[in-house]
């Protein structure tokens, strides 16, 4: 596979039970396939340590505004999205396969963003509630409001209804 940030040729490196494959001795950028990356992106995953320093060479410039291209699918070119919500690490995605691609230092960033995995679920919950809290908050008054109304037209035709007639609380009635 060629690499998707300086065209040179990658080598594939195992860590613990994955293999990925590396630039090495190019850019230092590493390709993951799908559900790799969650093996060691996080800092008490002794796998990860391993990919920290990839040996790259520093004459070599990357244009980090440029849409990569996927190196396992050839033609596909990859989206940008951030790694969390944080938006620290700005990485690179195979929309196709799934695979994700990332430059020198980025795994070292993503790895060091939380330090437990409740801080990141924190993070995410603080970054819904300000995204979309308001517009839930509203969903839900027009929702309470609704069912309100729903039930008084209930009470208004509760007498169409032949659980209203039978005594007792019927499970098979509508109201």
């Amino acid at each position: 596979m060629k690499c998707s940030a300086c065209d040179r040729e990658l080598q594939q490196v195992t860590v613990s039970n994955i293999t990925v494959d590396v630039c090495k001795n190019g850019c230092g950028g590493i390709w993951f396939d799908n559900f790799e990356l969650e093996k060691v992106d996080e800092p008490h995953e002794a796998a990860g340590e391993a990919l920290l320093d990839i040996e790259a060479d520093p004459s070599i410039k990357i244009d980090f505004s440029k849409t990569r291209t996927c190196p396992k699918c050839k033609d596909q070119k990859m989206i940008k999205h951030f790694a969390s919500v944080k938006h620290q690490v700005e990485l690179d995605e195979c929309p196709s396969c799934g695979g994700i691609w990332l430059d020198k230092g980025e795994l070292s960033k993503i790895r060091s963003q939380f330090t437990t995995e409740e801080e990141r679920k924190e993070a995410l919950r603080a970054y819904l509630e300000q995204a979309i809290g308001p517009e839930l908050a509203r969903m839900r008054t027009e929702n309470k409001q609704q069912l309100q109304k729903a039930k008084k037209i209930a009470r208004i035709f509760r007498f169409i209804c032949p659980s209203y007639y039978i005594p007792g609380k019927q499970e098979w009635g509508a109201f």
